[in-house]
């Protein structure tokens, strides 16, 4: 696990919330990362090649 010295306003203070979830909604099943206690801070990846927890053990 990485850990970081600094992080954007908002961040080091703990006051974001990030959530993950997995949108079937659409013609590909995607992963969504967000931080929902900021208006337009997430991102999407096909879930086929989002990378397995498993993977970075």
């Amino acid at each position: 696990m990485s850990t970081y010295e600094s992080a954007p306003d908002g961040y080091a203070d703990g006051t974001g919330s990030v959530m993950a979830a997995v949108d079937h909604s659409g013609a590909a099943v995607r992963l969504v990362i967000a931080d929902v206690s900021r208006d337009d801070t997430w991102l999407t990846i096909p879930r086929s090649e989002a990378p397995m927890l498993r993977e970075w053990r």
